[in-house]
């Protein structure tokens, strides 16, 4: 069933030609710019602060501040160039003369700019610059600068605290919900995106707590302040400086719609090309085995010539943006440096205030380049809050309502009574099915894929909830019971022999934690691991990795089975365990699995029917349906389903057309009432 989704969602996931990109969506393992319900999802990723408003107030003064100190050095900086300014020419005026008396002289002369100049400074006729004043003013805009910087230093450093303390808050919150999800979220999701959410995800909204908040706050305040300012050195320059903004959006939204369609494109390519990569890589041998190598370079050729393409492209519009946005704004200082000089000439403005305001303007830009900057990564971290979201909100497992608790160790006695059960609403799966097993008995499950097999134990495991009926463990209703009691009750062989990186003792043990080394060594004993294992150098302490690529299929299987010994459960619930292993191997692991049925009320899942003759009771199923019931050789002389599936594996290929009709329908099959196995009858 999970196989199923799984390639449903892969289908889905090709993206059309006409493709447009949604909030939700992942490019090459790269979210896109867009939230599917931005404010939401923002106000809710700004709730994350609330436990710690107290701080992120103390950041946003911080950032004021600095803001204000920096916003005021320029004009301080101005007034600098006016004592030098002013110095220059008040020494080059005849000392002792009224300054009034200069200017009408002036006037007189015709040199009406040059009155006018002198009115509008503060010049003193015969005295020379200020220097006193001049170091003070200096000292003033480099203390200034200084506490500025260090008010941002210290905001910086509370924020990255803030920020760590949330996320470390939040990754907890997402481990304990994951522990809390039902299986059914996970096989309806693809690891990958699940993972993604997790880690990717939630760096992002690390990166946007860390940076797009606090530099927005500091550009916007910066742009308010440096606006306010310009309008007090000259209202009219101010206008000239404003122009450019209009100008500068028109550009980015012009060009930014354009280049956010190619960006689309070279998503898309870079994700056929990454699959494409990973093909290569994983299916490395049976690329050589088949001789397809050149077949392979030429496709990896033909996407990485489309994703140059689409980059180049994409890189090459959204290039133009900053140069265009650049030129704009040079052509507001030529403006502001032309009238500047204009009015300082006319009496209208000091020079240093045409100084300041050049100043004003150049640091005007930087922000809101910053803001547009800043609002991507802001865009980017909302849509990633939103998916952790989604993840945090998604319905959880049932809770445990325990009202009974079993013994220690249980008899292994199981019951279905009238059970019913679908994963999806209105496809039933499995519909009243009734049996019961007897403690201590091996039953072997075996059928045709979708039958039901792996869902019938995964029902004992209370991974899925009933739709309706009971599952009896010694009598008790397993939903009375905690899922951790009841786990603890049961061992668990799967297909796919999952190890951790880890000694092989530790893995082991893995199955109780609190088991010694010596009860290790005697799970290993019993389950042919320790053959293998004196043969390592480093014996039962040898490292292995996640993947345990230095073992082999087989080995890797023992040391499942391993583990499941040394946890002693009263339950035992193999599933395809020996379809991965050579027949040789097999041998050794049906020794290792006898040894751990031992006592023992066993359900087995297998494909191979060879692997089975010794179960006690053997259970056919169809279509969720317990269809045949018996031993081996009682199934074999009924000449039903499990005839044909039997004959199909070992009698060739009349056999199969026998299967053929048997599965269809064509050779009747015998059926019985509720098995009951391990009983007299069985």
């Amino acid at each position: 069933m999970a196989e199923k989704k799984t390639k449903q969602q892969a289908d889905e996931f090709e993206l059309p030609d006409d493709y447009q990109p949604d909030g939700d969506d992942w490019f090459g393992g790269q979210p896109t710019k867009k939230a599917k319900h931005f404010w939401p999802a923002a106000k809710r990723l700004i709730g994350l602060l609330a436990p710690e408003k107290w701080l992120f107030s103390l950041v946003v003064l911080l950032v004021i501040g600095s803001v204000v100190l920096t916003v005021i050095a320029p004009k301080v900086l101005g007034q600098a160039m006016d004592v030098i300014f002013n110095g220059v020419l008040g020494k080059q005026l005849p000392a002792g003369v009224p300054l009034e008396q200069i200017v009408a002289g002036a006037r007189a002369e015709g040199n009406a700019q040059f009155a006018d100049m002198l009115e509008g400074a503060n010049v003193v006729p015969g005295e020379g610059i200020d220097f006193g004043l001049l170091s003070r003013l200096i000292l003033a805009v480099l203390a200034l600068y200084l506490v500025a910087s260090f008010l941002m230093w210290l905001q910086g450093y509370i924020l990255n605290r803030l920020v760590m303390r949330i996320i470390y808050t939040l990754r907890q919150d997402i481990e304990a919900k994951i522990n809390r999800l039902p299986l059914s979220y996970f096989d309806g999701r693809q690891r990958g995106d699940v993972l993604s959410r997790v880690t990717n995800d939630v760096d992002n909204i690390q990166q946007a707590l860390q940076q797009a908040f606090s530099q927005l706050v500091q550009s916007l305040l910066t742009v308010i302040g440096i606006a306010a300012m310009m309008f007090i050195v000259s209202w009219q320059l101010a206008l000239i400086a404003l122009i450019a903004l209009p100008l500068s959006g028109i550009i980015a939204g012009v060009v930014g719609v354009r280049a956010q369609k190619l960006f689309v494109a070279q998503w898309k390519n870079t994700g056929d090309l990454n699959g494409h990569i990973e093909e290569s890589f994983t299916g490395h041998e049976l690329v050589r085995i088949f001789n397809r190598d050149a077949e392979m370079i030429e496709e990896f050729d033909r996407r990485n010539e489309g994703l140059f393409e689409a980059a180049y492209r994409a890189q090459a519009l959204s290039g133009t943006i900053m140069p265009a946005m650049q030129f704009v704004q040079y052509l507001s200082y030529v403006l502001i440096a032309v009238v500047g000089a204009l009015r300082v000439t006319a009496g209208q403005m000091t020079l240093g205030d045409v100084t300041a305001f050049i100043q004003y303007s150049r640091e005007f830009a930087q922000p809101i380049g910053e803001m547009a900057g800043m609002a991507n990564m802001l865009q980017s971290g909302v849509a990633s809050a939103e998916r952790t979201f989604e993840l945090i909100d998604a319905e959880e497992q049932d809770p445990d309502t325990v009202t009974e608790r079993l013994p220690e160790r249980t008899d292994g006695h199981v019951e279905f009574a009238n059970v019913s059960f679908s994963y999806v609403e209105d496809q039933p799966l499995i519909e009243d099915l009734s049996l019961e097993a007897r403690p201590g008995h091996t039953i072997a499950i075996v059928g045709p894929t979708g039958a039901g097999k792996t869902t019938l134990v995964n029902l004992i495991m209370r991974f899925y909830e009933l739709n309706s009926g009971r599952i009896l463990l010694d009598g008790v209703d397993i939903t009375h019971l905690s899922r951790a009691e009841l786990r603890g009750q049961v061992g668990m062989v799967l297909q796919d022999a999952w190890l951790f990186e880890g000694t092989i003792r530790e893995n082991i043990r893995y199955g109780r934690l609190d088991a010694t080394d010596d009860e290790v060594v005697e799970a290993a004993q019993a389950t042919m691991v320790d053959r293998f294992v004196r043969q390592l150098p480093e014996g039962y302490d040898t490292v292995i990795s996640e993947n345990a690529s230095s073992l082999s299929a087989g080995e890797r299987q023992l040391l499942t089975i391993a583990r499941a010994f040394i946890a002693n459960p009263s339950l035992l619930i193999l599933d395809e365990a020996t379809s991965s292993v050579d027949t040789r191997t097999e041998v050794l692991v049906q020794k290792a699995m006898r040894a751990l049925r031992a006592d023992r009320t066993s359900f087995v899942i297998a494909h191979r029917l060879s692997t089975i003759r010794d179960a006690d009771t053997i259970l056919m199923m169809e279509n969720g349906s317990i269809v045949e019931q018996g031993s081996h050789e009682e199934l074999l002389q009924r000449k039903g389903s499990y005839y044909a599936l039997y004959q199909a594996q070992f009698a060739g290929e009349d056999a199969e057309e026998l299967a053929e009709e048997v599965l269809t329908g064509a050779v009747p099959v015998v059926t019985g009432a509720t098995p009951v196995i391990g009983g007299p009858e069985a």
